[in-house]
């Protein structure tokens, strides 16, 4: 009687539902599959595709130490069928199967194929509940049920409630749920940042690397600059060290951005979280620790903690919720195709051309490059919703289907109608100058509104009020922008309304290929 338990990918946690706590609870066998499909579905970033591979291999050997039999398939297996369907019929065959047993996977897509198995091979398959999560689905919908809108803020507060995280008995430490504000400071111009930890890659991730440079060496991204952690005591040195290094300093700086600087003050915790590498709640109760301890301020634990218990627990549970078809959702009708220089980076915007170099060297950019540089550009240029959430999915190395399709329709480009944001999160040249110091080194002017060497973004932030204004009019968070508006000459709205479109003109689109 031989069970074969399938782990995914993302899926690399000991305690995981699916595994027996002990090697010899049961006759069982661990499958983990290097498949074409799941690196292909999408052409991800080389560094994704790296990362994952490698944190499979060493996690197998880790399994195998502790005496779990395991089957490992390579993607260069000469027999390797290339979809996680056909692998696991060909174990099932190879070890005589008759059960399959597996933790729920975190993306529709996957789920549809496991829920065809069981009539597929002939075989039952149970499906159990992934327990890494702080808050299960059926919590997460009983508090979403006949809500209006679903506001991340107050499903944090509950998820404070039911954790302790911050609280003083019933109430909040300090008595504030939310240190936000504290939290949009831009970077001082003597603002010095500590050395971000980098995990040379051993023997196993040389081999993964030269694999993945052989097989997907078309795939936008470099990997010359892999450092991310693989194993989950790597994984442990990376959040010991940014609760000691980098926390103190994280909040009032978390929204910065600086030429040069990638990483700044960030954790660069979310690979490994999304992995399955680090726990959680783990994560967390350390961060709460340096703040009890006096080692860290309330801003910036605060600031981080909402960052897993209330954000990364929220969007999970607005995937699931909302359905497949959430990511059809284009509220505001958009359809122009994705800029090329979202691939290429290839423009004098400052600011975007550094998003999509980080973005290229390190399949990573801090959450405020890709909400306010590269969603706001997006969404102010009415880019259409689903090729944005295609290059989303593609160029970053903690993106996961339920990461980044809530976080595209829903916070990037309000193309829910309003679902999870109240408002669009649109802006002008003016944020980003205040946040940034790029615009004193781009050719733009963010200080000019209109004329070709203004800042585009400060026209477009216009053109994207006017057209919507239909959608977006009644919307009182906007109320006082379009009073602005309306104050203005014709003749100066014209200015603007010719401004952006004489610049949309310019936009090369990107050729087909790059996502897909």
């Amino acid at each position: 009687m031989t069970t074969l338990i399938p782990l995914l990918g993302d899926q690399l946690s000991h305690d995981l539902s699916s595994l027996p706590e002990a090697p010899e609870d049961g006759d069982h066998v661990v499958l983990m599959m290097e498949v074409w499909d799941e690196a292909r579905y999408v052409k991800h970033h080389p560094q994704k595709i790296a990362l994952i591979f490698s944190a499979m291999r060493h996690f197998a050997a880790e399994l195998e130490e502790k005496g779990y039999r395991v089957d490992y398939v390579r993607l260069d297996d000469p027999a390797n069928s290339g979809s996680l369907t056909g692998e696991v019929q060909r174990a099932c065959e190879r070890h005589e199967a008759n059960a399959i047993r597996i933790t729920e996977a975190g993306e529709y897509r996957v789920m549809d194929a496991i829920g065809e198995w069981e009539d597929r091979f002939g075989l039952p398959v149970t499906i159990l509940p992934d327990t890494r999560f702080l808050c299960t689905l059926d919590e997460f919908f009983a508090w979403a049920q006949g809500r209006d809108g679903l506001r991340m803020e107050y499903f944090y507060r509950e998820m404070r409630r039911r954790t302790g995280l911050l609280m003083d008995g019933e109430e909040p430490v300090e008595g504030r749920w939310n240190f936000d504000k504290e939290n949009r400071s831009s970077a001082p111009d003597d603002a010095t940042f500590p050395e971000t930890p980098r995990f040379e890659p051993d023997s196993c991730t040389k081999e993964v690397l030269a694999l993945v440079e052989e097989r997907f060496s078309d795939h936008f991204g470099s990997l010359e600059k892999f450092a991310w952690p693989v194993t989950a005591s790597e994984a442990a040195e990376a959040l010991d060290h940014f609760i000691a290094c980098r926390l103190p300093g994280f909040g009032a700086t978390q929204d910065a951005m600086l030429i040069g600087e990638d990483f700044l003050n960030h954790a660069l915790l979310s690979t490994s979280i999304n992995l399955g590498l680090l726990d959680p709640m783990h994560c967390c109760r350390c961060a709460e620790q340096a703040y009890r301890d006096g080692k860290a301020p309330i801003e910036a634990v605060e600031g981080f903690i909402r960052q897993i218990l209330g954000w990364r627990e929220y969007i999970r549970g607005v995937y699931w919720w909302e359905g497949r078809g959430y990511g059809e959702e284009n509220f505001l009708g958009d359809d122009r195709p994705l800029p090329a220089f979202y691939w290429t980076g290839e423009t004098d915007m400052l600011c975007l051309s550094e998003a999509v170099r980080s973005t290229r060297d390190h399949a990573y950019a801090h959450h405020i490059q890709r909400l306010m540089v590269l969603g706001n550009f997006a969404m102010l240029a009415g880019t259409h919703p689903k090729a944005v959430q295609d290059w989303f999915l593609v160029v970053y190395a903690d993106a996961y289907e339920w990461v980044e399709m809530p976080n595209v329709v829903g916070m990037a480009l309000f193309a829910d109608g309003g679902k999870m944001a109240s408002k669009p999160y649109a802006a002008s040249g003016n944020y980003i100058n205040k946040m940034s110091d790029y615009c004193p080194s781009c050719p733009y002017k963010v200080s000019k509104k209109v004329g070709e060497d203004a800042c585009p973004f400060n026209a477009l932030y216009w053109h994207f009020l006017d057209r919507h204004r239909d959608k977006l009019g009644n919307n009182h968070r906007l109320s006082r922008v379009y009073s602005t508006w309306d104050r203005m000459h014709e003749a100066r709205r014209e200015e603007y309304r010719q401004s952006a479109e004489n610049f949309l003109a310019t936009l090369e689109p990107a050729e087909d290929g790059w996502a897909r």
